[in-house]
């Protein structure tokens, strides 16, 4: 929080909203799905790949914002396993930015102590696109700091099944924490925050498990748009929240005497 702070330039939006936030709620883990490239595209009459060039500075603001927050986990929907189905020039595209991306931005990654993980299918991707992975994830696997993780080739369910297969073949008891153990997010705490720009209200086959009681949060804002202060807005807006995990908020826990019950209202026959 106070490497955020030290780096806003006074006066600016951006400070005013970071000093807004309590730095005691600052999210463990923040999942996004990155979404409205295409569209931002198509409203300046420009390809669709032109949406994905400029969603790049976005990424990056993002990340770097993260690590200066202390947040713990930051993970990016970046390619799902639907999107094979989009047109060949698109996908290609993708994956010579995805390169050029880990290139450019692996000193950053090591200036702010990230440590990079990519999640997903990976062996179905192209050879030089898992090679830069590899390469990204093993020069800065001594990192300490924010764990990146891009989601490329990746599916909920896919995720799920694979887990499923690596338990049974284990042999072992199957448990929630036995799947957990199993997930490409094994280790790191599930999200606390769920962001979509674009302003669908789906959550696409991201994350299908690990989200159970995640906080969502969705703005219109289409990603080449989504700056620091969307990212702020969103963190501040998370810790404006009571969060229950299916029990009582104290809010409504305060409401009822010791040793009471809820009411629970019955359907009219």
């Amino acid at each position: 929080m106070k490497a955020l702070l030290e780096a806003l330039a006074p006066g600016s939006e951006d400070l005013a909203l970071a000093r807004a936030l309590d730095s005691t709620r600052i999210p463990a883990h923040i999942a996004i799905i990155m979404d409205g490239n295409g569209r931002w595209a198509q409203q300046r009459r420009l390809p669709r790949v032109a949406g994905h060039k400029e969603g790049v500075p976005a990424v990056r603001t993002t990340v770097e914002t993260c690590a200066q927050l202390g947040v713990g986990a930051l993970t990016l929907y970046a390619f799902s396993v639907e999107n094979w189905k989009r047109p060949r020039l698109e996908v290609d595209t993708l994956w010579r930015l995805l390169r050029v991306y880990l290139r450019s931005e692996l000193a950053l990654m090591m200036r702010h102590d990230i440590r990079f993980t990519a999640i997903g299918r990976l062996d179905e991707l192209p050879p030089q696109v898992r090679a830069d992975l590899e390469e990204v994830t093993q020069k800065t696997s001594g990192n300490r700091g924010l764990r990146l993780n891009l989601a490329i080739n990746y599916g909920g369910r896919a995720e799920l099944v694979d887990a499923v297969k690596a338990l049974v073949k284990s042999e072992a008891e199957v448990t929630e924490q036995s799947i957990s153990e199993r997930l490409y997010t094994a280790g790191q705490p599930d999200p606390d925050l769920l962001i979509r720009t674009s302003g669908e209200m789906r959550i696409s086959n991201f994350l299908l498990w690990q989200i159970a009681y995640a906080e969502l949060y969705v703005t219109e804002t289409l990603w080449p748009d989504f700056t620091r202060a969307e990212l702020l807005r969103a963190i501040l807006d998370y810790q404006k929240r009571d969060r229950r995990y299916g029990g009582l908020g104290v809010s409504d826990a305060s409401d009822l005497p010791d040793g009471a019950m809820e009411p629970v209202s019955l359907p009219a026959r």
